[in-house]
């Protein structure tokens, strides 16, 4: 039986509303309850837990920590440093936010390029559909967030345009 917060989430999401979850440390991580979007939007009005963003980091793979990473989570890595040492501290709400569409991202590209690896490859490597951009750089905006989020979907269903 769905959940309430599962009710307009549909079955082939859920899947990576989970991946989300894990690149986040999951429920035991987060201190959260998390059967779906309202309860991630719940978790981010209160500040998603600091220990979930150093956890997302630690586990990258590949992607270096650099200007481009910042912008696209939206905080410095002295901020990121400081969340290590306290990780019981929420995150902002315009943080957790970022961190969250971060995540989201990661974990379609991870869906979609078949390995977390390739995706942080591909995160930074200039696509041809994105005008020669790279994905990283534009995850600074929320125009930018979409256009990626945009693309992926279409390189999900083999539309390269």
């Amino acid at each position: 039986m769905a959940t309430h917060s599962q009710i307009d989430m549909p079955v082939s999401d859920r899947g990576g509303f989970q991946r989300i979850v894990d690149l986040l440390g999951g429920a035991k991580v987060l201190r959260h309850r998390m059967n779906g979007p309202l309860d991630a939007h719940e978790m981010i009005l209160g500040g998603i837990p600091g220990a979930a963003l150093v956890h997302l980091v630690d586990h990258l793979v590949n992607l270096p920590k650099s200007d481009s990473f910042e912008r696209a989570v939206g905080m410095s890595l002295r901020t990121i440093q400081r969340r290590k040492e306290a990780p019981s501290k929420r995150l902002s709400q315009e943080q957790s936010g970022r961190t969250w569409k971060f995540a989201e991202v990661l974990a379609k590209a991870t869906a979609v390029m078949g390995s977390q690896e390739e995706a942080e490859q591909w995160l930074q490597r200039p696509a041809i559909g994105l005008d020669q951009r790279r994905p990283i750089d534009l995850l600074a905006t929320p125009a930018g967030l979409e256009i990626v989020q945009d693309f992926l979907g279409r390189l999900e269903y083999g539309v390269y345009t």
